[in-house]
């Protein structure tokens, strides 16, 4: 099916996200009356919303109940979108309870949205003093729990691992040294004093430590490769998978994920050529990494750290979860 050249005539000019990718994420996934779709990222509704233009019946999640909100208000009039307040590792139960047992595509933008990361009271950012929060279901343990709460040995970790912080140590020990914590400000001035931070440097480094203890508090990697197999069990053959991250711990799990299930196994060395594995692909015509153009970057900015990958649903069935091997 053919498509506007741009589709963001569908998003309302005072929308408070600018979807990312939006005409190459809408081209994968080739929406048309009839498709049932899931946005498994609703945000403002900018796929959907175009989705939804296109003619498909879509059924939108967020584990955020303020997105949920707004949605229940703007999309008031389309009885082809269904709601769900859920996260990534819920969809599968979610689209059963709908009596839903297959899909055509299925779209997701990884991560923190310009909503979010723009109310000081969510905690996301620091470029304005707010509570430590993070949470994006605004349930369970929040980013100032976690930093008063847990071992030393434990913070290091998270910001090693999730934000590949070299002095994760240094910073881990400033933050137990500092407790308690209540504001996004306090955090980030405390990374900043660990790390001799000068004002004008041209990164802030509290940058890496809030992207890592967010993505701890809402488990962002584990929801995503959740999602990641619940995709592959309920697409059908022909279905599109498409998968819009923002950073290279995210882009690193899909890539694998598309590698090991299009049927090619890594090379041994790299003397060796990459050859095929016994296993037959699960996914075809798998994209290489997309990201977005000048034109799109003079509108949105934050749409510079995104890359899209997207790939073709076979009709091979879907490979038992233990067999999947871990990015």
């Amino acid at each position: 099916m053919s498509h506007p050249t741009s589709l963001l005539a569908a998003i309302p000019h005072d929308a408070p996200h600018i979807p990312v990718l939006l005409d190459e994420v809408i081209g994968a996934l080739d929406p048309a009356p009839g498709k049932v779709i899931v946005d498994a990222t609703l945000g403002a509704g900018g796929y959907t919303r175009a989705l939804l233009a296109a003619g498909a019946t879509v059924h939108a999640f967020d584990r955020d109940p303020d997105a949920i909100a707004a949605a229940r208000e703007w999309g008031a009039g389309y009885d082809r979108l269904i709601l769900h307040p859920r996260r990534f590792s819920e969809v599968g139960d979610a689209l059963a309870q709908a009596g839903v047992s297959a899909i055509d595509g299925l779209v997701a933008d990884i991560g923190v949205s310009s909503m979010q990361l723009d109310q000081q009271g969510r905690g996301f950012a620091f470029s304005s003093d707010g509570p430590l929060d993070m949470r994006m279901s605004q349930e369970g343990p929040s980013a100032a729990d976690f930093c008063n709460e847990a071992a030393e040995e434990e913070i290091a970790n998270v910001l090693y691992n999730y934000a590949e912080e070299r002095q994760s140590r240094r910073i881990a020990r400033a933050i137990v040294a500092a407790r308690p914590l209540e504001t996004t400000g306090q955090l980030a001035n405390v990374v900043r004093r660990a790390l001799g931070y000068k004002p004008g440097a041209p990164k802030d480094p509290a940058t890496r430590s809030f992207q890592a203890i967010r993505i701890h508090v809402n488990d962002e990697l584990g929801e995503l490769e959740a999602l990641l197999a619940t995709a592959e069990s309920l697409l059908s053959p022909g279905g599109r998978l498409a998968i819009v991250s923002f950073h290279s711990l995210e882009d690193r799990i899909v890539k694998q994920f598309f590698k090991d299930a299009s049927g090619v196994a890594s090379a041994t060395s790299r003397y060796m050529p990459v050859a095929a594995s016994a296993a037959p692909a699960v996914y075809s015509h798998i994209s290489k990494a997309i990201r977005a153009g000048e034109v799109e970057l003079n509108r949105n900015p934050r749409a510079r750290s995104a890359t899209l990958r997207f790939a073709t649903r076979t009709d091979v069935p879907a490979r038992p979860a233990g067999s999947r091997r871990r990015p």
